[in-house]
């Protein structure tokens, strides 16, 4: 890249416009479905944008929300946005939207249902779904965080922009569907210096006759700057062993930038 006479970088990390507008609503930082409170809202956003010797175009966010429904039922919904462009040329335009519907969460074992739905740019994956069920388990539960496995059972679709793969198996249809089992961890805790760690992974597996397995991994550490700002580091990876021609079977992203968390408790 140039120097500063030819290239402005404008790098901003901020919360979402109408965050302001929620400000009555009660949110926490660390969304957990088993916490006792009503409503809980997390809203991320950062931004880059670069001219000059190069072009960018970045921006990304993140909206989770759990609430609870009646005295034993819960939901919780994670989404993710991505978009860059280089150039003036697309690289990514995603989404990955997990939601959940949990049955006593506040148990050591409850049960829950799970739809996600995701597209990849990169990855010529139009739309992908899968929902299924299964259980959550609280492997460790304190004020300071929690730990919890869950597995499940669900079906999946999806639609690639391709009918070629690495996997010849599956050439000539754009359309691959499968039963997966899936294994997850989350983990949030704040350690007494104030920092926070958020960590969750899960891996799939495929059941038909090609191997066809999945990993995505998510790490963050967040340090307090006072009055609801954060400093946020997040790495981001995926594998995926079934992919289009051409195609990595390998992503990793990672962030640097600040987080805004407003928190309102129950009267």
């Amino acid at each position: 890249m140039g120097g500063p006479q030819n290239v402005s970088v404008f790098w901003q990390a901020a919360v979402v416009g109408w965050l302001c507008m929620t400000s009555l609503l009660p949110a926490r930082a660390q969304l957990n479905e088993s916490d006792t409170a009503q409503f809980q809202l997390n809203l991320q956003a950062t931004g880059m944008w670069q001219r000059g010797n190069v072009a960018l175009d970045l921006l990304r966010g993140r909206a989770e929300m759990v609430a609870l429904l009646h005295t034993h039922w819960a939901v919780k919904s994670q989404n993710n946005w991505l978009y860059q462009a280089f150039n003036g040329f697309k690289a990514d335009n995603d989404l990955n939207s997990r939601n959940y519907l949990y049955f006593k969460p506040q148990g050591r074992v409850y049960p829950f249902a799970m739809l996600y739905v995701q597209t990849n740019y990169r990855r010529k994956i139009e739309q992908r779904s899968f929902g299924g069920a299964g259980l959550s388990w609280q492997l460790l539960r304190r004020p300071e965080g929690f730990v919890k496995i869950s597995a499940s059972w669900v079906y999946e679709q999806t639609n690639f922009n391709s009918l070629l793969y690495n996997e010849s198996a599956y050439n000539g249809s754009a359309l691959i569907q499968l039963w997966r089992p899936t294994f997850y961890v989350q983990v949030g805790w704040k350690f007494a210096t104030g920092t926070r760690l958020q960590a969750q992974s899960y891996w799939q597996g495929g059941t038909g006759s090609v191997a066809n397995n999945r990993l995505s991994t998510e790490l963050a550490l967040e340090q307090a700057l006072g009055k609801g700002w954060w400093l946020r580091a997040q790495a981001s990876y995926q594998y995926e062993q079934v992919v289009a021609r051409n195609i990595q079977t390998t992503d990793g992203i990672y962030s640097l930038g600040l987080t805004y968390h407003l928190q309102r408790n129950q009267p």
